[in-house]
């Protein structure tokens, strides 16, 4: 008899996460692009597309930089205290691309995610704060998954090296089951989609995550 798996994904008790999609991240010429993102959207937004049409829920996670510099990382801290403007609270920067929103007029209510509360969006559609690298820390993303006896998470976003990878691991430390999508992740690079491998990540391309959302198998990695 064949033995359960541990870390095989659960279509049916999964959540997408898309991780710092936002307009000062991701537009180019924008003051904190990084590079790729841009070219992540499509693909990401297929799947926003796909988790919309099987009724799954999505948290969109987001930074917020307080202009006094008091929430950020102490590796940027120094130039937001200095006057730069990154993903500041209530301008268009720090709003999510085009592409994500699932309306045309859904806007991020600053005061309400800097409280530590999720932001509902649409039906089943949310955004959540989180003040360091994983979407894990300091919010209240296990508590929203527990509720909902959800056991599998979908990654996506950017920047591959800081935040989608951190939150990974963090999930992994939860036992959580965990699906990361390269197409729609900036920054990735094969030796780091190798290691989550090794931790029991398993790696879909776009049109293979459409299958898994409509049967709830999952196979190893394997792209488009």
């Amino acid at each position: 008899m064949a033995q359960p798996s541990y870390t095989a994904p659960d279509a049916t008790r999964s959540v997408l996460l898309t991780i710092d999609v936002q307009r000062d991240f991701s537009v180019p010429g924008a003051p904190a692009y990084v590079e790729g993102t841009e070219a992540a959207v499509f693909p990401l937004q297929r799947v926003l597309d796909a988790v919309r049409a099987h009724d799954r829920p999505i948290v969109h996670v987001v930074r917020l930089y307080r202009p006094d510099g008091r929430n950020v990382d102490a590796c940027r801290r120094r130039g937001i205290e200095q006057g730069e403007r990154v993903v500041a609270p209530g301008t268009e920067g720090a709003e999510l691309v085009d592409a994500l929103k699932p309306t045309s007029n859904a806007t991020l209510d600053a005061e309400t995610l800097l409280s530590g509360e999720l932001q509902r969006l649409a039906d089943r559609e949310w955004a959540m704060y989180k003040p360091r690298w994983g979407a894990f820390f300091q919010t209240p993303l296990g508590d929203f998954l527990q509720e909902r006896d959800l056991n599998t998470v979908v990654v996506t976003g950017c920047n591959f090296p800081n935040c989608p990878r951190t939150t990974v691991y963090e999930a992994s430390e939860r036992d959580y089951r965990i699906v990361l999508i390269p197409e729609a992740v900036s920054g990735t690079y094969d030796r780091g989609l190798e290691e989550l491998e090794n931790i029991g990540v398993r790696l879909m391309g776009v049109r293979q995550c459409r299958d898994w959302l409509v049967s709830g198998d999952a196979t190893g990695r394997n792209s488009e």
